[in-house]
């Protein structure tokens, strides 16, 4: 799946990782990237969905919409990095967690990115500071 247009850090081809919603949920990708758009197509243990969204090789910022068919979508946010592209996923404000995807060349196994290197399992609410006491 190899283009004209690839660029390193943006490889068309397969894709592999994860999405975290209560746990981890695997995810394989068929993505092409091209000229700052980026399509593809999918399936994770929701079922099959589309891709359809852009990337920025300089900032290394990449944003898509993955659509289910018949149901719902869900907006992806990250960023390219050594490791494949991090971020978060939103579905509606407070419905949102982390991600990790990586081209499936680099590695097959889940097992590979470590606990410390993952994103937060689920959104952290941290309450807010106390008011400081008078007097």
């Amino acid at each position: 799946m190899k283009t004209k247009f690839d660029h390193p850090d943006f490889p068309s081809g397969e894709w592999i990782g994860f999405y975290q919603q209560a746990g981890r949920h695997r995810q394989e990708m068929a993505l092409l990237f091209c000229e700052g758009f980026l399509r593809g197509s999918g399936e994770d243990d929701l079922g099959r969905f589309l891709v359809s969204g852009e990337y920025d090789v300089k900032t290394k910022k990449v944003r898509w919409i993955k659509t289910y068919a018949g149901s719902h979508a869900v907006l992806y946010r990250g960023y390219r990095e050594f490791k494949g592209i991090w971020g978060v996923w939103e579905i509606a404000p407070g419905l949102h967690g982390g991600f990790h995807i990586w081209p499936k060349a680099e590695g097959e196994g889940l097992s590979e990115t470590t606990a410390a290197e993952e994103p937060a399992a689920e959104p952290q609410t941290v309450p807010a500071p106390m008011p400081k006491r008078k007097g």
